[in-house]
């Protein structure tokens, strides 16, 4: 639902920068997927996290907002009932989705943008990361969906006039 803090910041922010801020990529317990049997019998496990944000004074006119987003994946065998002995695998990731605005941002449009939107610039350089990590790795395949948006705004459509 668009409400009017999430419209506001829709409105001012611009999307600036989208970084890796720090990974982790490793597997666990002996676990070598190059030669493990049954790759396709592992679960996959999925973390998403909006962690914070932050907004700084740039100078007299512009405002950087940062918001901080975990993504992780963690491949576990569903027959080890021990949770720590199950994890196989994990890939995880923090990235930074940078926004510039002309204006002072409210904490509660901005805490609302984090919250519902952030995510959708940081996803296609997630999908890519954890593509290339699983290859590299020789883990099981792993491609996410890439997300499309429908337009939040309501635009008033002129009338035809025959």
């Amino acid at each position: 639902m668009l409400t009017e803090n999430l419209q506001k910041a829709i409105d001012t922010l611009r999307i600036h920068d989208v970084y890796l801020r720090n990974s982790i990529s490793q597997c666990f317990n002996g676990f070598d997927p190059k030669y493990a049997q049954d790759l396709d019998k592992l679960e996959t496990q999925t973390k998403h996290v909006v962690k914070q944000s932050q907004v700084a004074q740039l100078d007299d006119s512009q405002w950087l907002v940062r918001v901080f987003i975990e993504l992780g994946i963690r491949l576990v065998d569903p027959l080890i009932e021990s949770g720590d002995d199950s994890v196989k695998a994990v890939v995880e990731a923090e990235f930074v989705a940078e926004y510039i605005t002309d204006e002072e941002p409210a904490a509660e449009c901005i805490n609302e943008y984090a919250l519902k939107n952030a995510s959708f610039h940081v996803w296609p350089y997630w999908r890519e990361y954890l593509m290339s990590q699983c290859s590299r790795m020789h883990l099981p395949r792993l491609i996410l969906p890439t997300v499309q948006f429908a337009k939040n705004r309501h635009e008033c459509v002129p009338p035809v006039i025959d």
